[in-house]
């Protein structure tokens, strides 16, 4: 605002209070000047964003770009809901935008980006863990009741091929085999199950990346190649290691196994966001300024399942037990973090948003 022509003092302190991204655009479409909010959205200072381009610094659709040029020439404001708008070195994010010309100054514009309400996807999250607890419980009891008769059968069967000629014997391996399967998934709805809360302690993100990259390209992952983005000045986050590193894993496995037997490659970025915040139904905000994104070329989630992917049973895999995300989101709504996902061919990403260590912690 200093930029034109020096505003009174209050003027000073709304727009600095102002509690979305504002940037003031000049006639040239240069950014005369930002709020406070602005410059944690784009993750730069206001000097060093002052003169520069704002379509170069603000990534956005350019039927957008159009329609701001055409509100300057008729002096109306405009609003767009549902755009996605993203900087450099960030991913896009749903926004309200809002566009009108700055009364008294020509040619200047207002832009404000309202990124979209993530209390609608925590109470997403919310549901679903909800959702997770009840139907975990139900399976819980039922893995209780179905193992024991399971043992029977398996080895009712293994008594009963010591008997048969070799021609029968495939009959009772598939038995036991398959009897094996259903053990092996059951004790995977316990594992959800008996998930403990997180042993709450200063991790270095870095460090649990590292743990599972290893593990990754040592098993699961050996055909894949793993690009690490770090930024190294991340600080320390607030959670329980074991946990983030299964999570971690369960992300780089769901990675490369859409990757298929032909391999591909998997991105793993960290990076600060200031202005990440989380508002809770109470009206609190959680601020989650430390983001863990993983992205993979792989095909893309199925359109069909992609706003569930995070409930307990659902499953883009054709043998998969559809545990695996939901034990993720559980754990990251365990770490009061947030856990989303975008997809498309050739470009999967889940993005982690965790918080710092308390000042009281440190």
């Amino acid at each position: 605002m200093n930029a034109v022509n020096g505003p009174h003092s209050t003027d000073c302190a709304i727009w600095a209070s102002l509690p979305v991204p504002a940037f003031l655009v000049d006639a040239e479409n240069c950014i005369a000047d930002v709020n406070s909010a602005a410059e944690g959205f784009i993750n730069s200072s206001r000097k060093s964003l002052i003169g520069q381009r704002v379509w170069q610094r603000v990534a956005i659709e350019s039927s957008i770009e159009i329609a701001f040029d055409k509100a300057r020439v008729q002096g109306t404001p405009l609003f767009v809901n549902d755009v996605d708008v993203g900087a450099r070195e960030r991913a896009p994010l749903q926004c309200a935008v809002q566009i009108a010309p700055l009364h008294g100054h020509p040619g200047h514009m207002l832009l404000m980006l309202s990124p979209r309400e993530l209390a609608g996807r925590m109470t997403q999250t919310h549901s679903a863990k909800s959702a997770a607890q009840s139907a975990i419980g139900m399976a819980e009891m039922l893995a209780h009741e179905i193992k024991n008769p399971l043992a029977g059968i398996t080895g009712a069967a293994q008594l009963l091929s010591m008997n048969l000629a070799p021609d029968d014997l495939e009959l009772t391996d598939l038995i036991v085999s398959e009897s094996r399967r259903i053990v092996k998934l059951l004790e995977q709805v316990e594992q959800f199950g008996n998930l403990s809360e997180p042993d709450f302690k200063p991790v270095n993100l870095h460090d649990v990346l590292d743990r599972a990259r290893r593990s990754a390209l040592l098993g699961f992952g050996a055909h894949m190649k793993i690009i690490e983005k770090y930024d190294p000045s991340l600080p320390l986050a607030w959670g329980d290691p074991d946990q983030l590193l299964q999570v971690v894993l369960n992300l780089l496995k769901n990675a490369s196994e859409a990757a298929g037997t032909t391999g591909g490659t998997i991105t793993v970025r960290t990076f600060y966001e200031h202005s990440f915040r989380l508002r809770r139904s109470d009206g609190q905000g959680k601020l989650l300024p430390l983001q863990i994104e993983i992205s993979d070329d792989g095909p893309g989630l199925p359109e069909s399942i992609r706003e569930d992917i995070f409930e307990p049973f659902v499953s883009g895999k054709e043998n998969g037990t559809g545990l695996g995300l939901a034990l993720v989101s559980k754990i990251i709504g365990d770490h009061n973090g947030w856990i989303s996902v975008r997809s498309e061919p050739g470009n999967t990403t889940f993005r982690l948003s965790l918080s710092r260590v308390p000042r009281e912690q440190k």
